[in-house]
């Protein structure tokens, strides 16, 4: 046997279930980090990329997928075979609404049957998707007994909410706190001094619920603030009065303020799916959170509002005769990804009202909407100046403004990023009530 076989099969074992926005980055950060890693995905594509190095993730890119693959720290696979031989098992699979927004587990179940049809006495398994409280103890843990093996002495679980924060750049994973609960004290135990060699601060909580119900407690204040935020916005321009000088105006306030922005709504996989799964679990309380339902309707209602703000900017020209761009798809900035992407149903409102709608994203080459393929456009002179109005929806770092706004007849700006600028177009924005249209 060769020395870096040895020093190989010397390295603590982790399998990561789910190669996604999650799984991928935290696998390459746990194989950079001296781990030995089989990453595990059904989705033989993704397990193909990665063994050519080519990322899909924005924020991993080729060079350390490479480095990591080639060195044998991270070994993808679809074969969950693998896991018997491993000592930690983290669980990162998808955790969507279904079409009626009540929660989908269906790859947690999947991932939990896998594991307890090849669980072995001393693993510890961490489940990181984010979920309703009681996921962890009433769902995953009767399925993995099924095993015959006993919680808390054959093998050990534990819930730790990922804090994955696509495209920021200012927070390396192992250095968001890691918060954790485990089914026992000591699978808590386990689970802690398991993380402790991964992240710079762990913190424990009282049990597996109390993780569960942080995470959901993070995105819901964004949640309901964010919302809030937008309501503002469509009262100041009834007001007349400018949203964004005056959250400027109170961020001067050195204590009791925090400011959001507005913008064309919650997109993402957390911010708008976790709140409506706080909410499925309440119901089944025979209870329910007032602020999570009405935050819910201003989300939608700022598409809404969105839309029809842009038939007044138009007036008379009908929208039915109206050719618009789209700058920005996905749902944050200088990220490729449009999941749950509200400038999406910005763009599906306008097509239904018969608009002409075009897109240019730099990180979105071709987009389906309803089964309509689109490619983003080349942002020309002759482009912009064909259209009757451009939408700004998403503030990429790379947003060519001062393109827009010198060849553009009009400009819709929710983001408040055309500040400032000498304004060759027509500028409106959103929450700005000082144009009467």
């Amino acid at each position: 046997m060769e020395v870096h076989d040895e020093l190989v099969m010397a390295k603590e074992t982790v399998a990561v279930i789910g190669l996604g926005f999650v799984g991928l980055p935290l696998s390459v950060m746990l194989a950079e980090k001296g781990f030995h890693v089989t990453g595990i995905d059904v989705d033989n594509s993704k397990i193909n990329k990665i063994m050519n190095f080519q990322s899909y993730i924005g924020d991993i890119d080729n060079s350390r997928l490479k480095k990591v693959v080639n060195n044998g720290w991270l070994h993808p696979t679809s074969n969950f075979d693998e896991i018997r031989a491993v000592k930690n098992i983290i669980i990162c699979v998808p955790t969507p609404l279904t079409n009626d927004k009540k929660p989908d587990i269906q790859f947690i179940l999947k991932a939990g049957k896998e594991i307890q049809k090849r669980l072995q006495s001393g693993q510890l398994i961490i489940l990181e998707s984010s979920t309703f409280p009681g996921t962890t103890k009433e769902i995953l843990l009767p399925i993995l007994e099924e095993s015959g093996l006993k919680v808390g002495t054959d093998f050990f679980l534990a819930n730790s909410p990922e804090r994955i924060d696509p495209g920021n750049s200012k927070y390396s994973v192992d250095e968001i706190p890691k918060v954790i609960g485990g089914i026992t004290n000591k699978c808590k135990e386990v689970a802690v001094s398991f993380y402790r060699k991964v992240y710079k601060t762990v913190v424990p909580v009282t049990s597996a619920e109390a993780a569960e119900f942080t995470k959901l407690l993070e995105n819901t204040f964004r949640f309901v603030n964010i919302s809030f935020i937008n309501e503002m916005a469509i009262l100041c321009e009834q007001l007349k009065i400018d949203i964004w000088e005056v959250i400027e105006a109170a961020s001067t306030k050195p204590y009791g303020f925090t400011p959001f922005y507005p913008g064309p709504g919650i997109g993402g996989h957390c911010i708008p799916v976790d709140p409506l799964y706080l909410q499925w679990k309440l119901k089944q309380l025979d209870t329910t959170s007032e602020f999570i339902s009405i935050s819910s309707q201003t989300n939608e209602r700022i598409i809404e509002h969105i839309t029809s703000r842009v038939e007044k900017i138009l007036n008379p020209t009908s929208l039915s005769s109206a050719k618009i761009l789209i700058y920005g798809v996905t749902y944050k900035k200088d990220v490729a990804d449009t999941r749950d992407s509200t400038a999406i149903e910005v763009m599906k409102q306008l097509r239904q009202k018969g608009a002409d709608v075009q897109y240019h994203d730099p990180y979105v080459p071709l987009l389906n909407i309803a089964g309509d393929i689109y490619a983003s456009k080349d942002m020309t002179e002759d482009l912009l100046r064909e259209m009757d109005c451009v939408i700004i929806l998403t503030d990429h770092a790379v947003i060519p403004l001062e393109q827009i706004v010198t060849h553009a007849r009009i400009v819709f700006d929710t983001k408040n990023v055309t500040k400032g600028l000498n304004e060759s177009s027509l500028i409106v924005r959103l929450g700005e009530g000082s144009i009467d249209l």
